[in-house]
């Protein structure tokens, strides 16, 4: 039986800063991932944008933990030379009716410390972007773009420049409590740790519950939220991100550039009962009606479709008021696993800092 100080389950960008956070508190870690390379899942199926802040309930994790992180984030992009684009973001108000939701937005980001938002008239957002529609818009300067394929490779750099071992096809069968520690079989290794974290994504309500010993009432259900994403055939219509108003289980169909410049749509909204990845052309034309409510221009034979993501949601319809489950010996009773479900969006913007919480709560296992 292999012996470990820390094991992290999955190598997606949450867990790759969290390995990174323990292995420089000076922590041996051993990352398992079932796949055959890091980020395959949640990490590398998304809008990559760097959150502000705005949606999420004061007090909430995901408030804190995404405006912290946001922070954290672009001084590490900077040290490490990763690709970040603070190209700032618009959210629009496509009918009178919806003006008193976007001063709603604009005052919840203040109270969750976003200080630079500005309420621009309908004129004001046509400046900024010519092609735009709508009677008003949120300007959001501090919103922007990542690379969040190099943010993974530089967290896995920094992790095993430490004490880290990111081991991949190796996922996690069973586990059991055995006292203050747990054992796990992943793949056909046997490994004995002192605390493990379970970062796995989609996969973590089933790795919780692959744990004998561990209770069942502590894991919470998982629902899948499907991300179908188009992308643009023709140059951008806009220089900026635009976001429409949220809606049940996502932020709308929104526009997103990528960091060649080129323009997305997505992602929708489509609850699934199994993992699926595959784009139906067919919903191209609810894209485009939604869509045109915001960028009369656009034709149907720009839009192709490009990839899909699921989000992990805890709750159905969810939406961003659910938050993120991060638990604890002080939540569960176990002293030898800490659980992250429901990690979705701003997951990659609040990336450093939940491995910052995720230390501090690591910091009484030792």
């Amino acid at each position: 039986m292999e012996q470990a100080d820390v094991v992290v389950i999955g190598a997606g960008v949450v867990g790759l800063a969290i390995a990174r956070q323990l292995s420089r508190d000076g922590r041996e870690v051993l990352v398992l991932e079932s796949a055959e390379a890091i980020g395959t899942g949640v990490s590398s199926r998304n809008s990559e944008v760097l959150h502000a802040g705005l949606y999420y309930n004061q007090h909430s994790l995901k408030a804190r933990l995404c405006v912290s992180g946001k922070h954290m984030l672009r001084t590490y992009c900077r040290e490490r030379t990763i690709e970040l684009s603070q190209c700032g973001k618009l959210v629009v108000a496509e009918k009178p009716g919806q003006l008193s939701e976007l001063t709603g937005i604009k005052e919840q980001g203040e109270r969750n410390g976003v200080d630079d938002l500005r309420i621009l008239t309908a004129a004001e957002a046509r400046a900024l972007e010519p092609e735009l529609l709508c009677v008003g818009a949120l300007l959001s300067p501090s919103s922007g773009i990542i690379d969040s394929h190099q943010l993974m490779l530089a967290l896995q750099g920094d992790a095993e420049a430490k004490n880290c071992t990111v081991v991949f096809h190796a996922p996690v069968k069973a586990g059991r409590i055995n006292g203050d520690r747990i054992i796990l079989t992943a793949g056909d290794i046997e490994i004995e740790s002192r605390l493990v974290i379970n970062s796995a994504g989609l996969s973590a309500q089933a790795a919780a519950a692959s744990i004998m010993g561990f209770d069942r009432n502590f894991i919470p259900p998982l629902h899948l939220a499907k991300g179908n994403y188009f992308s643009l055939s023709r140059k951008s219509p806009f220089s900026r991100l635009v976001y429409p108003m949220p809606e049940p289980g996502g932020l709308g169909i929104h526009f997103t550039l990528d960091l060649a410049g080129a323009g997305r749509f997505g992602p929708d909204v489509e609850w699934i009962d199994s993992p699926d990845y595959d784009v139906d052309s067919a919903r191209a034309a609810l894209f485009c009606e939604r869509i045109k409510r915001y960028w009369p221009g656009l034709k149907p034979d720009m839009l192709h479709a490009a990839y899909a993501g699921i989000r992990p949601k805890v709750e159905r319809p969810g939406g961003s008021s659910t938050d993120f489950i991060i638990q604890g010996p002080a939540q569960h009773g176990c002293p030898s696993i800490i659980n992250l479900f429901g990690i979705e969006s701003p997951g990659l913007t609040a990336s450093l800092a939940i491995a910052e919480y995720v230390g501090e709560m690591a910091a009484s296992v030792k």
